[in-house]
Order: structure tokens, then C-alpha cells, then sequence
């Protein structure tokens, strides 16, 4: 009988996108699972890979070819339970990915192996040199010290010859973290029978005794002995030598949230509304029944509390929950109200988390001790079982869409696994996409509305549009309207916070010579850099790039280099000059790049240690302080303008959901919106907080438009470092295209993106939007399939369904 693991390997290419068969051998018989990690010989010489088991299966009847062995397992159980494993195949399918990306998206980033090539002496007859200058009396060394070593050419003869050989291993990064327990090994009179015995200046010995009557039978970690007891490493050691104490060691948790404590919170009393959603949800879960629910309700509406009660109720059934916030807004506040809701149920996964952090919380969801999942797009694939309610929240952002391989949608996998654990899917938002309000409408998901604001002192602010051209032709050209700044006086007067929104970070947009117009651009891309002051550099947003500030014009000399334009680290500086008595936190990513500066500032922000609080949109959503009585948005037309179906939308929404931090608690709250457009229905709309109005106006112009919810779109990208190569490739794909789509189907481009190079790469892109197209899936996966004979041209094609960027 012949037991076989069939295997995705590590190679993401169409010829190996499919299960290889493995022998397990005898020693492996009872270890190999599906789902498991396992280390694979693979193709020719002695290359190791590291594979994933989707299937095992036995037959009496061998091969024609003997089959390669598994060379060892990487996992104690498996990694991926059944359920990922067809969703992966789901995946593959609707993302035009290949399987093994799918599969490794699944999994902590740190579970992804890395190979190590070594060079491997087989015969001890190669020449004296070589065993001396290359091996260094070792049998193995790493391949890339041969490679820069002058007798790559005769070590390449010599494994020709069978005397030396190339190995490949895999590494697992994957550590547990471990910590060493000390406890006594006697009993308490014979430690005192040691006690007596020992010198008197045996200062230490004697501290450690008396530490180990204290523990009795107890034990404590020896950091903990060497840090809060002042006992040295050595005397513990010793007093282990001569059988005082046993040394353990024990494996724990790295903890993100360990220095913090979490008092345990009530459920709040619920209004008519509220209850009548929470209602909704609980009846679907009562009869285990798939919905999808559009929970819409005002900023401050209580929508956060509806998806406490509703994880609650999952929990007393004895199933888990799973809730997803954008990593924008994953603010220490939503992690806060979790966790003291639900205490050590909950786990944790995002962005901002160490490896070995996310590694520990994705261990505490597979082994079943969290219940509790709050996470940004990748804890949708979280290893939770018997899953009750799904919630994603703020469900309009686009940092849900990944915007590399695989390009899934974190709401597309949620309604996947809600119809799969046949459970609730709860998409919550103030500001719904289009998309999923106009499902609401053709009542694909079930409608719930939320009108009022939870805390009934509580009202929505006030919203004053102020045009910029009229302060300019006052000649008051700063970024600051008159009435912004007297306001923002008014609340330092009165010891009440203000939060300013400005969606650009850096100094200046672009610094430009005066004499002769030349603007310093990236050198690989086709966008200009943009001044940040705090470490005196230009960089490039798309590719990181960086460089000195000029000091004069590279092309005609001149010394009139000037800044233009304004970001986050300019208004800053403006704001210091302006309003010299306020204290001013600015959180973009350029201050929250270090690890827990998010948490900290806002920490200090609500502690008020700060009176104004200065930011790009991640300030925008999430954040509730009772004290904040003023919004104000220095410029409203940032994204207005971009070439992009949904700029309007994305406007309205950023201002709605900005608006919102104004007054949440009794003080009334009051909003100033700065644009040079103030006409505009978006900006209009956002100032009377009126999203039936918006949807109605916007969804006729995407009907005139021929866009989405009324289409399907799908973009195709080619990218190569010459032009014409990524223009000449694009066409080739829209004339095969053609081929698949019916007279209905209308084709965009072929064009160069709206930023055309990046990265040294030109860009070009068509744009699919359709209704229903049976052979378009075919003929994208010719597309995909046909791709992979053109990286060796370096030619790059990229698949994205439903795109959510289109510059």
C-alpha cells in the first residue's frame, strides 16, 4: 500500500499551479495532514521547497515512475483547516491567482519559509585550496560566499566532477517564544538546612534561599528573579548544580497588549433603533441562516455597540466572530472597547503588530483560546471554526481591496465564509459604497437604518462651507480661512479640542524654480517629489526615493527654488506661528511609522495633552472624544479632481466621516469645510450630511457613465522599463480580448495610467465594463496563463476584478 500527499510547492507559475504526488515515507505515515507545511524535493538536483498538503490519499498499485519523497513536516497539526483550503480554490479562480499565493495570504508572514543554498563537499580528494579557502575546513558552507569568491569557475568543474554539490534547505521563521521558570526543587526545611550551612557573606545565596521559601511550591521566571530580586544569573545557576531549584522552560505568548489593563465593561442600554437592528441580526442567527446586512447609521449613530451585542450573542450560542475595521481606523479605542467587552476572548491582527506578535495571535485563533477576532483585511482568514457573525465595519473603505496578488476584496471572502458557517454578515458604514446600497435597494442584502445619534445629549454638528477664492481675493492666501482660525482661538479660550484633517502629507507638494519653471521630479516615476522638512529631504511617495533639497536649479543655475503647495508638516508650522499657545499633535504616516506611535498620540490626545490634533484621513474615522467641538477640513478638494470614477464619492464620504468627530458627547459640535469648489454636489451634500441625496445624484451620473453598481469592471495592467514594450503588449491583450466579448462590452484604453511610470516601469491599463460576459473569465485566463511566458521579456500583466483605484 502506497500512501500519497498531494502538494502545492512553492513555485507560483501556471506549469506547477496544480497538486504534485508525494510519497510519505514510513517515518511520516502518521504526522502528514491536509493543511500541513511540508518540506519537498523539487525538480532537478537537490532543490528543497516548502509545499502545502491538499489532499492524501493510498493506492495499491504504484507508479510508473517511483515517486519523490516528503523530506519532513514543518507543522506539529495543520496550518489551513478545510474551509481555507476551498476558499483558496475560490480565490484562485476569482482573483486569477495562482494557488500557493492564495494559500500563503492565509498565514502569518512569518510562516512563509525562506531557502538557504549551500554548497556540500562530497569527496575529500578535491584540491587542498579549495578544502582550505572555499569549505574552510567545514563540510558545508553558504552558496553565496562561492559565488563571491574567485573560484566560482572550478568549484562549478568539481560538481560536474561529483565531488562537491548544491543543497537547498528550508528555513522556518516561525519561533515560539520561551521563557525559563524557575522553582524549588526541596522541600522548606531542607532550603533552610542549606541556609544554615552557607557563609555570611554568601550575600546572594542567601537572597535566592529566602526566595525560594517565599515561592513554596510556586515558581517564578528567572528574569523576573534577576530584575525585581536582584539575584545574578551565576547563583542560579549554581544553586540549580547543587539541587536547590529546577529550570524549565515555558512557552508564552508575545502579548501586544500585555502592558496594558482592560476594566471589564457592560453592555449599554440600546435605543428603539438599535434594537430593532440587533434584533434583525439575532433572529438570522437563531435559525443559522446566511445574510448579508448593510447596517447604515449617522456618525455617533451606536453602530460599534450594536456589534458588540450582536458577537455577544454569537458567543452565548458557542460560536466565534469575526470583525474587521480598516487598518486606517484600527485605533486603539475599537481594540479597547473589545477588549473590555470581552477580555481574553479577543485576538488582535494588524499591521501594526511585530511578526512575532501576529505569529502568537494567529496561534491563540488556531488553538480555539480567542473567540474573538478584530482585525484589518487579513483577519478575514483568520483559522476560526463554527464562525456566528461576521461585522466588517466602515465596509466603503478601499484598504479592504488588496492591490497586489492575490487582489481579493475583504467583503467578497466575508459573504464567501458567512455562507459557508451559514451565518450573518453584518457590513456596517455612515457612508455605504454605492455598490452595496444599490444591492440594499434591489434587496440582495437586507437594509438597517440608524437616523440618530446613541448618546441622546449628543447632535450632529454644524457645517459651515467656507470658499477659498474669496479669502484669496481678500489676499489672505495662507491655509487658513479667517473663520477657521477665530473658531480654533474660541475653543483654546474655552479648554475644548479641535481636529484638523489635511489629506497630504510632507511639507510641500513640489519645490519649482521661479525663473525658469522646472519642477523636481522623481527619477523613477512621473510625479514630482514632495519636501518633507523633518529630515530636510525630498522623496517620492510612489517608489520611496529620496534626495537632498536642491539648493539651486539643475537646469538653469538659478538660486529661486521655491515650495509650493502644502502638507501636514507646512500647516503644522503655519499653525505654531498662527496660534502660538496651542499644543499640536500631527498624525500622518511619517509620525506613526514607529511602532504604538498611533496608540501613543492619540493617548496623549485624549488624555488632553494636546488642544489640536493634525492629521491625514487615518484621524478621519474610528475616533470618539467627548472634548473635540471643532472639525476643520483645510482643504476639501485633495481627491476631488483625481481621474477617477469614484472621486466624488470618496470626497463625500471622507468629509461625512471626518464631520463625525465633532461633537459625541454633550458639547455641540461644529464643522468648517475650506474648498475652491463649494458648488460642487459632493461638497454640498457632505455640509447638509445628506447621503440619500448623494447616492440618488451620484448613481444617475454612473448610469450616464456607463460605471459601476450599473457594470462589472475588470483592469489589466502591463508594465515593462521600456514603453513601447508595455504599449505594444497592451494592444496585443485588447485584440485577444475582443475575441472573448459579446458587442455589449465596452473597452477602455489601451492608455497609460494616470501616473504612467513608477518605479522605472512603464504602465499601461484597459479598462473591461460589462453586464454579463460568459467567455470574458475564459479569456482572462489565457491572459493569465499566456503571461508567464512573458517575464523572461520582462514584461509584467496584472488581473484586478472590480479595481478601487484607477490612477
Amino acid at each position: 500500500m502506497q500512501h500519497i500527499a498531494h502538494v502545492i510547492v512553492d513555485v507560483p507559475t501556471r506549469q506547477t499551479d496544480q497538486p504534485f504526488s508525494y510519497e510519505i515515507p514510513e517515518e511520516l505515515l502518521t504526522l502528514v495532514e491536509t493543511g500541513m507545511r511540508v518540506e519537498v524535493p523539487f525538480g532537478n538536483g537537490n532543490r528543497h521547497i516548502q509545499g502545502f498538503v491538499v489532499g492524501v490519499s493510498q493506492t495499491d498499485t504504484p507508479a510508473s515512475q517511483p515517486l519523490k519523497k516528503i523530506i519532513s513536516v514543518l507543522d506539529l497539526a495543520p496550518v489551513l483547516n478545510d474551509e481555507l483550503l476551498l476558499l483558496a480554490d475560490d480565490m484562485k479562480e476569482t482573483t486569477f491567482s495562482f494557488k500557493i499565493t492564495c494559500l500563503q495570504t492565509m498565514l502569518p508572514s512569518v510562516m512563509r519559509s525562506t531557502y538557504q543554498k549551500k554548497l556540500c563537499l562530497l569527496d575529500e580528494e578535491v584540491p587542498e585550496h579549495i578544502k582550505e579557502d572555499v569549505f574552510q575546513g567545514l563540510s558545508e558552507v553558504p552558496w553565496e560566499d562561492v559565488v563571491s569568491s574567485p573560484y566560482l569557475r572550478e568549484v562549478i568543474a568539481l560538481r560536474q566532477a561529483g565531488k562537491v554539490d548544491i543543497q537547498y534547505e528550508v528555513k522556518t521563521k516561525n519561533k515560539v517564544k520561551k521563557i525559563t521558570v524557575m522553582q524549588p526543587s526541596m522541600s522548606a526545611e531542607d532550603l533552610q538546612a542549606e541556609a544554615q550551612k552557607l557563609r555570611k557573606n554568601a550575600v546572594q545565596k542567601k537572597k535566592l534561599l529566602s526566595l525560594l521559601l517565599s515561592l513554596k511550591t510556586g515558581s517564578m521566571t528567572v528574569n523576573e528573579a534577576v530584575k525585581e530580586h536582584d539575584i545574578s544569573r551565576p547563583a542560579i545557576r549554581d544553586a540549580e548544580s547543587a539541587g536547590w531549584l529546577t529550570l524549565t522552560e515555558k512557552e508564552v505568548y508575545r502579548d501586544p497588549y500585555g502592558f496594558q489593563t482592560f476594566k471589564k465593561s457592560l453592555p449599554l442600554p440600546l435605543n428603539a433603533e438599535q434594537q430593532s437592528a440587533l434584533d434583525a441580526i439575532k433572529e438570522k442567527m437563531a435559525a443559522n441562516q446566511h445574510c448579508v446586512f448593510l447596517l447604515q447609521g449617522i456618525t455617533g449613530s451606536g453602530k460599534t455597540e450594536v456589534y458588540l451585542q450582536g458577537i455577544a450573542e454569537a458567543l452565548a450560542r458557542g460560536k466565534t466572530a469575526v470583525m474587521l475595521v480598516p487598518e486606517i481606523s484600527l485605533t486603539p479605542q475599537t481594540v479597547t472597547r473589545f477588549k473590555e467587552r470581552f477580555g481574553q476572548d479577543v485576538a488582535v491582527l494588524h499591521s501594526g503588530l511585530s511578526q512575532g506578535e501576529k505569529y502568537d495571535e494567529w496561534r491563540k485563533i488556531e488553538r480555539n483560546e480567542a473567540r474573538v477576532v478584530v482585525g484589518a483585511r487579513s483577519a478575514i482568514f483568520a483559522p476560526l471554526t463554527n464562525i456566528g457573525l461576521i461585522v466588517i465595519d466602515e465596509e466603503h473603505e478601499t484598504s479592504y481591496k488588496q492591490d497586489e496578488s492575490p487582489r481579493y476584496h475583504a467583503r467578497d471572502l466575508a459573504i464567501w465564509r458567512g455562507k459557508y458557517h451559514q451565518c450573518p454578515v453584518v457590513l456596517g458604514s455612515a457612508t455605504p459604497s454605492l455598490e452595496s446600497r444599490a444591492r440594499a435597494q434591489k434587496n440582495v442584502y437586507q437594509l438597517l437604518q440608524l437616523q440618530e445619534r446613541a448618546n441622546p445629549e449628543a447632535s450632529l454638528p454644524s457645517i459651515t462651507i467656507i470658499d477659498m477664492k474669496q479669502e484669496y481675493q481678500q489676499r489672505r492666501t495662507g491655509n487658513f480661512s479667517q473663520m477657521l482660525l477665530d473658531k480654533l482661538s474660541q475653543r483654546l479660550e474655552r479648554g475644548e479640542q479641535s481636529v484638523l484633517m489635511l489629506n497630504r502629507r510632507g511639507y510641500s507638494s513640489f519645490v519649482m524654480c521661479r525663473d525658469c519653471g522646472y519642477v523636481l521630479p522623481c527619477p523613477n516615476c512621473d510625479i514630482s517629489l514632495t519636501l518633507h522638512m523633518d529630515t530636510k529631504k525630498m522623496k517620492c511617495h510612489y517608489c520611496g526615493h529620496e534626495e537632498p533639497i536642491p539648493r539651486e536649479c539643475p537646469i538653469c543655475g538659478s538660486d529661486k527654488i521655491r515650495y509650493y503647495g502644502t502638507g501636514t508638516q507646512k500647516v503644522q508650522e503655519e499653525l505654531a506661528q498662527l496660534l502660538p499657545e496651542s499644543r499640536i499633535i500631527r498624525m500622518d504616516v511619517d509620525t506613526t511609522r514607529r511602532k504604538g506611535a498611533h496608540e501613543r498620540l492619540l493617548a496623549q490626545f485624549g488624555n488632553g495633552d494636546a488642544d489640536i490634533l493634525l492629521g491625514t484621513q487615518m484621524i478621519a474615522k474610528g475616533l470618539d472624544f467627548p472634548n473635540v467641538t471643532l472639525v476643520g477640513v483645510l482643504n476639501a478638494d485633495t481627491a476631488l479632481n483625481l481621474p477617477d470614477f469614484r472621486a466624488s464619492e470618496r470626497t463625500f464620504q471622507l468629509l461625512t466621516q471626518v464631520s463625525g468627530r465633532a461633537g459625541r458627547a454633550e458639547k455641540p459640535g461644529e464643522v468648517l469645510i475650506q474648498t475652491f469648489n463649494p458648488n460642487h454636489y459632493a461638497v454640498q451634500l457632505a455640509g447638509t450630511q445628506d447621503y440619500e441625496a448623494f447616492y440618488q445624484k451620484e448613481m444617475f451620473i454612473r448610469h450616464r457613465g456607463n460605471y459601476p453598481p450599473y457594470y462589472f469592471t475588470v483592469q489589466l495592467v502591463v508594465s515593462h522599463e521600456e514603453e513601447a514594450a508595455a504599449a505594444k503588449k497592451m494592444y496585443e491583450i485588447v485584440v485577444l480580448l475582443r475575441q472573448f466579448l459579446s458587442p455589449q462590452a465596452i473597452l477602455l484604453g489601451p492608455t497609460p495610467k494616470a501616473v504612467a511610470r513608477v518605479n522605472k516601469r512603464y504602465m499601461y491599463q484597459t479598462v473591461v465594463k460589462y453586464k454579463q460576459e460568459p467567455r470574458l473569465h475564459d479569456g482572462l485566463k489565457q491572459i493569465l496563463n499566456d503571461s508567464q511566458r512573458e517575464i523572461s521579456r520582462g514584461l509584467r500583466i496584472s488581473i484586478d476584478v472590480e479595481p478601487q483605484q484607477f490612477i
